[in-house]
């Protein structure tokens, strides 16, 4: 067990299930007690379980980060509950996916709302508390999406984009105070949601294979290892960075057209 985490305070949100499940268990098997938040009920609960079985310090809650006053009195009574918070990993999100002359202004602001304003204010309330204790780590969740555009995906990778330049000047400014912001930037990661995704395209799991250089998708523990880096000590100096978790998909010019009319979350 790697003691820099042990008795630490860390926040997840989307943690029921796929890349959040992975992040919850990793951390609390390195001894940090973990606060789970997403909008299912039965997949949080079965989480939890699994996580307690395994003898990790765990709560969960049921919570929608795109309403963002809630999220943010979620936070606040995190802190208050437990005097610290240590750690937050801003992961949830949703995807439409549609043609830029058919998608909504409705799934257009519903990405946004997940994706960028939640975690915004997430990053906001865990600065403001951190900073005064001089300590403190956010990681936030992009998608190769967010730096390379990706067809029928607007929403989606505009959001991701946003997200990616808000965390960097949220990096600039907690830096004086020992308050670190990241960003993980997942490709291709076998999930739940991903899935679906492709059995809606069935060729495109093909495509993203033959242009990612490691010629497969991540699992979801690849991920939760680059995410439990930059959350822990061992990347104490670094900050502002977006670190790729893509198997080498961002290096590739070329990406497969994604399909429309697919939500994944």
């Amino acid at each position: 067990m790697n003691s820099n985490m042990k008795g630490r305070v860390v926040i997840v949100t989307g943690a029921s299930e796929g890349i959040g499940r992975a992040v919850v268990e990793r951390l609390a098997q390195e001894g940090a007690h973990v606060v789970g938040y997403a909008r299912r009920a039965e997949p949080l609960a079965e989480m939890e379980k699994a996580v307690r079985d395994m003898g990790g310090s765990i709560e969960t809650h049921i919570l929608d980060v795109g309403n963002v006053d809630e999220y943010r009195t979620a936070i606040q009574d995190v802190h208050a509950r437990h005097g610290r918070l240590d750690g937050l990993v801003n992961n949830a999100f949703t995807a439409s996916a549609g043609p830029v002359t058919e998608i909504s202004l409705k799934d257009w602001q519903r990405d946004f709302a997940v994706n960028n304003d939640s975690i915004f204010v997430g990053t906001q309330e865990a600065m403001r508390l951190m900073q005064p204790v001089g300590r403190g780590s956010i990681v936030n969740i992009a998608s190769t999406a967010g730096t390379h555009g990706f067809a029928y995906m607007a929403s989606y990778s505009a959001s991701k984009a946003a997200m990616i330049m808000m965390s960097k000047v949220a990096a600039t400014e907690g830096g004086p105070y020992n308050v670190r912001v990241n960003v993980a930037s997942p490709g291709q990661i076998r999930t739940k949601g991903s899935a679906k995704y492709r059995e809606s395209n069935p060729s495109l799991e093909e495509q993203f294979k033959a242009v990612t250089p490691m010629r497969r998708q991540g699992e979801v523990s690849e991920m939760a290892n680059g995410i439990y880096f930059l959350l822990s000590d061992e990347s104490s100096y670094i900050t502002g960075a977006v670190l790729p978790v893509d198997g080498g998909l961002a290096c590739t010019a070329y990406f497969p057209t994604a399909g429309s009319g697919t939500e994944w979350a």
